[in-house]
């Protein structure tokens, strides 16, 4: 659930994720509570032979809470609100953790019927979902008919997940639950996409939960009676603000059961603590927050607290969601989606052809199973279909209504790629030298083009159907919407649709780069990062851009993603010239400079120069039309067919990527995330040093060290660091709470994942320390970087774009001269996914 938070003046800041700002950590949560405080000082005063006196109170008189107001109990869809509940929370003594913090009933208690502390609400005994799905019985009820779909059963789910690593159990478990979510209750399917992959709405949309750590501290201490102390002493050992959540609730009870919490509801809920603005809108959230875990029975506060803290720590990602969706689709009868009857789909299932089906054999005993082998071709068609369809128009919400206006047939027809929904750019593989470059595409012909040192955005423009007033939308390579960021961009589109009235519509790839207004040169990225990331003005401009184009995926109602790269340029150069508006301020659009194969290798070579001795990061090589380049791998020699097309969301060995810092004899670089850190010494006493940074592991869905570094930092750097990764803030913490693998490595303390630092290294080794890259070089040993030195921080990339394990592997087997493992090899086509996926599709980033 991610989206931006404000970065200082001095130094580069992470993404803030949709679902919360820096919520990693429970470290500050913890305020003080004059009256909890003073509670438990009284208490400890009375000693032993009161404590003894109240022990035999509450074993004469059964503890109660009373979370509920006198006028009648709250639902869980009564979300806005929280009328009584700060009255009825008033009453719990001092709750060190263990204590029972309740309140006995007076005279003044309300007769009403209720829920004694030993009577124990239990969640429903749901069937188990990592079984096989063809064996499923999807045809027994899950909860009463007519009702929606239970919150606890999405956590009967996410419980399943987070208990497992198996890739075969997190596909059923998904394809399970969204199957039964068709069959039972389909509307709240859409809503459990989202709180699947933590997030609120699709990543251009502008919807952010936006509460801080301490509204989940405040509403964990209020409902539980915790002191802050208590709280802390509880989170230190725990952890996890999920775990805490659930253990602080272990003793509390209300004098009515809640109504149960529903899918669509909590999503609701989210929803609205993310639209509370305003005056008061801290204590709209905070109320919010408290009846949703007032009304959590078990399990449900564990993931409602992660949910809330955006971690939720399972194995369920992009691809593995969607790849379910498309399974549970097709068990799913078409008729059921909106289709016709009597349809023999290429992509839905019968009844009857499940119940053919086979139960697996036990193990080692393959059986032959016609009935299954056709199911999962249906499962790969469909897979392929609901993931194209998906990385083109990223929206759940379109995507859930296209399946039920139909099913998986023409999907991609009633969800097509639409401007102003951005789709997923193309990314390039790394390459080390201009002799790969030949080896791999031999003659086929290619283009260089340089790899400018600024932004990547994608432009949309629609002309207006009503008033010619034109539709401008700019994203940035993560989706995000960055169109008011780019005032003087909007203004050129709008002059380009004036200047061409032929002009309807466009989707442009392109590389936004900061420049002198005077002669047009080239500054650097550091320059174009000094503007504001939103609501900018044209007269507050002080920084100028030029927007170089070097793809068009879409004109006038035309879909080029299946033209070849020759012919998407060719257009891209006839319809869009040059152009340079007369309005002071206004951004310039140009052509990506570059130098094509047919020139010959002394021309490739000559322009390679060029490149280094400018400003810009290298060449991007790109394959003109489709052709055949060396395969890596065991095979030398065998030669395969590459696409030139426009490959959304795929890491293609048609765009390479050769930076200065990838030749040999300039050094190394990796994209490394700071996972933890050191303590100081002598000079260095009070920073960080050294640091220990990681690399991406896309089979293991974290960051795993690699090396510690110590080189390359100015003490502005250090003492900004310092600031940043303060001890107890949200990204500091001594306990390991983020997903990180530090093999051998034990630092001081943990950051939470969100930067990425580039660094350059003399070359990879073997270590008996790391665990990175392991089982792709040694069965026994991890990769390190020796000599590790610190170049810049990366803000143009998240730690999702970080360099992969594979890509580490790939250097180390470069520099031994061996054939590289096939576990890295090119993607086949697939989107990245790191439990399904071991391909390091997305490890390097383009920009």
């Amino acid at each position: 659930m991610s989206k931006r938070a404000q970065p200082s003046p001095s130094r580069s800041q992470p993404k803030r994720q949709k679902f919360a700002s820096d919520q990693s950590s429970l470290n500050t949560f913890f305020g003080s509570s004059p009256r909890l405080t003073s509670l438990a000082n009284s208490r400890a005063e009375k000693g032993a032979p009161a404590q003894k006196q109240q022990n035999a109170k509450k074993n004469a008189t059964p503890d109660i809470i009373d979370l509920t107001s006198d006028s009648e109990p709250s639902t869980s869809r009564d979300c806005g609100d929280n009328n009584g509940l700060s009255a009825a929370l008033a009453a719990p003594e001092a709750g060190g953790v263990g204590g029972s913090g309740v309140a006995p009933l007076t005279s003044n208690t309300p007769s009403r019927r209720v829920l004694m502390k030993n009577e124990v609400a239990t969640l429903p005994n749901y069937q188990p979902l990592g079984v096989d799905p063809f064996v499923f019985n999807i045809h027994e009820s899950p909860w009463p008919a007519n009702e929606p779909a239970p919150y606890s059963f999405l956590v009967h789910a996410l419980a399943t997940l987070s208990g497992t690593r198996s890739r075969i159990i997190i596909l059923n478990t998904l394809t399970n639950t969204l199957r039964t979510l068709l069959s039972w209750h389909p509307s709240s399917l859409l809503p459990s996409l989202y709180l699947l992959s933590n997030c609120l709405s699709p990543p251009y949309s502008p919807v952010e939960l936006g509460i801080g750590s301490s509204v989940i501290s405040k509403a964990i201490r209020h409902i539980s009676g915790l002191t802050s102390s208590a709280l802390r002493r509880l989170y230190n050992s725990l952890g996890d603000p999920g775990d805490v959540a659930f253990e602080a609730k272990t003793n509390i009870r209300t004098l009515l059961p809640h109504p149960p919490l529903f899918i669509a509801d909590v999503y609701e809920c989210l929803l609205n603590i993310a639209n509370s603005k305003g005056q008061g809108a801290a204590k709209q959230k905070q109320a919010i927050v408290e009846k949703l875990l007032v009304a959590a029975k078990g399990e449900e506060s564990r993931y409602l607290a992660r949910t809330l803290s955006l971690n939720l720590r399972v194995g369920a990602v992009r691809t593995s969601i969607l790849t379910a969706l498309a399974r549970a689709s097709v068990l799913t009868p078409q008729t059921s989606l909106g289709g016709p009857e009597h349809n023999h789909s290429p992509h839905h299932a019968t009844t009857q052809s499940i119940a053919l089906v086979q139960p697996i054999a036990a193990e080692g005993k393959k059986v032959p199973d016609p009935a299954r082998e056709e199911l999962r071709e249906k499962f790969t068609q469909a897979e392929a279909l609901v993931k194209k369809v998906f990385v083109q128009h990223p929206n759940y919400e379109h995507i859930v209504a296209g399946l039920f206006n139909g099913g998986l047939d023409s999907l991609e027809l009633r969800v097509p790629l639409t401007v102003g929904i951005p789709l997923h750019p193309t990314l390039g593989s790394p390459t080390r030298s201009l002799d790969e470059i030949y080896d791999h595409f031999g003659d086929t012909p290619f283009v260089a083009e340089f790899k400018y040192d600024g932004q990547r955005a994608q432009i949309h423009g629609l002309r207006g159907v009503s008033n010619g007033n034109p539709s401008v939308h700019i994203f940035s390579r993560h989706l995000e919407d960055m169109t008011t960021k780019y005032p003087d961009i909007v203004h050129l589109v709008k002059c380009i649709f004036k200047d061409q009235p032929q002009l309807q519509s466009f989707i442009i790839d392109s590389e936004i780069v900061a420049i002198d207004p005077s002669d047009g040169g080239l500054k650097s990225f550091q320059e174009l990062s000094n503007r504001a990331r939103k609501d900018v003005e044209m007269n507050d401009i002080k920084v100028c851009v030029c927007v170089y184009a070097f793809d068009l995926m879409f004109l006038d109602g035309e879909v080029l993603l299946a033209q070849p790269f020759r012919e998407r340029r060719s257009l891209l150069r006839s319809r869009f010239p040059p152009f340079l508006p007369s309005d002071k301020g206004a951004s310039r659009l140009d052509h990506v400079e570059s130098c094509e194969s047919e020139a010959g290798k002394d021309a490739i070579e000559e322009f390679w120069q060029k490149a280094i001795e400018s400003r810009s990061e290298g060449l991007m090589i790109k394959l003109l039309s489709s052709g055949a380049m060396q395969e890596d791998g065991t095979q030398k020699g065998k030669r395969k067919t590459l696409s030139a097309t426009y490959e959304p969301d795929k890491r293609t060995y048609a765009w390479l990527k050769l930076k200065k810092d990838y030749v040999v004899g300039l050094g190394d670089t990796l994209d490394m995330v700071p996972i933890g850190a050191w303590h100081g010494n002598g000079r260095k006493a009070g920073w960080w040093s050294p640091v220990l940074l990681a690399v991406r592991d896309p089979r293991n869905d974290c960051y795993v060290a690699v090396c510690k570094c110590m080189s390359g930092f100015s003490d502005t750097f250090y003492k900004e660091m310092v600031a940043h990764y303060s001890e107890g803030s949200d990204n500091c913490s001594r306990q390991p709470l983020w997903e990180t693998n530090t093999g051998g490595f034990r630092p001081d303390v943990y950051f939470r994942p969100h930067e990425v630092w580039e660094m350059r290294g003399a070359d990879i080794t073997l270590s008996p320390v790391s665990v990175a890259a392991l089982g792709l070089s040694s069965s026994s040993r991890g990769l390190s970087l020796r000599f590790p030195r610190f170049i810049k921080t990366r803000e143009d990339k998240s730690p999702e774009q970080a360099s992969t394990t594979n890509f580490l592997a790939q250097i180390w087997q470069d520099q031994q001269g061996r054939p590289k493992a096939t576990a890295g090899e090119a993607d086949d086509g697939d989107l990245v996914d790191v439990e399904l996926d071991s391909e390091g599709a997305a490890g390097e980033s383009d920009g």
